[in-house]
């Protein structure tokens, strides 16, 4: 049987990446694996966590510089709470944001990408895949509670895990892709059933540290797990689920 390395290699990939509280430490583990096997994806979509890691690789940071960025994390760098719909305003996300994109809009990035967001207006998913990268992966990023609603295009957007956990909404029928859905510890999420479609592989890890605004030291532990746990996926047997443990 072939492994999951070796369907890689078959031919082109699309990359879908969950949202998850704090989880882009574990999706930027596994970007930096598949980026040193040379296995590039095509296309990326994401929700939340997944966004932004999604949207950052396309735009054309690599692996190893995001990894960098995401491990000297601190607090300070995004906590700036203020009165409105949420704790933080997100202005210090959004400006770290920026200083992170080397390309500036969707139609400029190295594959091609689509983000969820949570439309307040329609209260639904809405897919954004053209105009500005930095609002789109902002409001990917804006869950509601911790974080201001951001405004953009005359409505407010929200967290697009919201609707879209996943991240799969903009991902077009008939892709082949790789999908690494980010295990919750959350009761009433560890029911929910993945995903499936015809042509996907799902990569799950399981028992990773949970990181969190207050528990990032847990976040670069997650990294290092993902990083590695990733390593151990590509060799096993090729199945439309592949499950391994941090």
């Amino acid at each position: 049987m072939k492994t999951l390395r070796e369907w890689l290699r078959e031919g082109p990939f699309s990359l879908a990446m969950s949202s998850g509280f704090f989880g882009f430490f574990a999706h930027a583990g596994v970007t930096t694996v598949l980026e040193d096997e040379g296995l590039l994806p095509v296309r990326l979509t994401g929700s939340s966590a997944g966004a932004l890691v999604a949207g950052t690789w396309a735009a054309g940071l690599d692996a190893p510089d995001l990894a960098r960025e995401l491990l000297r994390l601190e607090r300070a760098h995004f906590w700036d709470p203020r009165p409105g719909l949420g704790l933080l305003a997100g202005r210090l996300f959004r400006e770290r944001l920026e200083t992170m994109l080397p390309r500036r809009r969707f139609d400029e990035c190295r594959a091609a990408l689509a983000v969820s967001v949570f439309d307040l207006r329609v209260r639904g998913t809405r897919v954004i895949s053209s105009g500005a990268l930095a609002p789109a992966l902002h409001a990917s990023c804006a869950v509601p509670l911790m974080f201001h609603p951001v405004s953009h295009e005359g409505t407010l957007l929200y967290d697009g895990g919201v609707l879209d956990r996943p991240g799969l909404a903009g991902m077009p029928p008939g892709e082949r892709v790789l999908f690494h859905h980010l295990a919750s510890k959350s009761p009433w999420r560890t029911s929910l059933e993945l995903p499936r479609r015809v042509g996907m592989t799902t990569l799950v890890i399981e028992d990773l540290p949970r990181a969190g605004p207050f528990a990032l030291e847990a976040g670069r532990r997650a990294f290092a797990a993902a990083r590695d746990a990733t390593r151990v996926a590509l060799g096993r047997p090729h199945h439309e689920i592949v499950r391994v443990f941090a």
